[in-house]
């Protein structure tokens, strides 16, 4: 049965480097269909569409593996797809995941927004979790506190595990 995972960024403004791409380049391997709920894919894919259609943009190569792979989009309001590449599916988020996760094929892929996702994890639909914790990123536009009017520079200092799975991130200012 495929895996579904779930990779989010949880943070404070909109930084990103070439770790970060990598490391998503890398998470994309194993991947033939990506999710998105409807909010999520409104900014998602016409975002990664524009980098893809543009090969001299610095996140060219990621944003052609977003391209290239199949998106699925859950929305109840959306009948049709407006982007290219996209299946729209209503209805019973469960069942539907559930009969994704049954077909031939690679892994899943779960970029999403907080109430999709925590639609799946209602459902214990997600297998794996990747969470990029930094306090100066977000991914999609999309920042956990009211949006800042200044670039946060921080310095990592510690990351600390706990055996919980939490983890400790401590940062001092840059």
């Amino acid at each position: 049965m495929r895996k579904l995972k779930l990779q989010m960024n949880l943070a404070l403004n909109n930084k990103w480097d070439s770790g970060m791409s990598d490391f998503s380049i890398d998470n994309l391997k194993n991947v033939d269909c990506i999710l998105h709920g409807r909010k999520t894919a409104e900014g998602f894919i016409p975002y990664w569409t524009a980098i893809a259609n543009n090969p001299n943009d610095a996140e060219y190569k990621l944003g052609r593996r977003f391209a290239d792979i199949p998106n699925v989009v859950f929305s109840n309001s959306l009948k049709v797809s407006p982007w290219d590449n996209t299946t729209i599916i209503g209805g019973d988020v469960k069942e539907a995941i559930e009969t994704l996760k049954k077909k031939n094929g690679k892994d899943i892929l779960v970029y999403g927004g907080d109430s999709f996702v925590s639609s799946l994890i209602q459902h214990d639909l997600i297998d794996e979790f990747y969470l990029l914790v930094n306090p100066a990123e977000v991914g999609n536009g999309q920042q956990t506190f009211n949006p800042l009017k200044n670039d946060l520079e921080l310095k990592l200092m510690n990351c600390k595990p706990f055996a919980c799975g939490a983890a400790l991130l401590y940062y001092t200012r840059a």
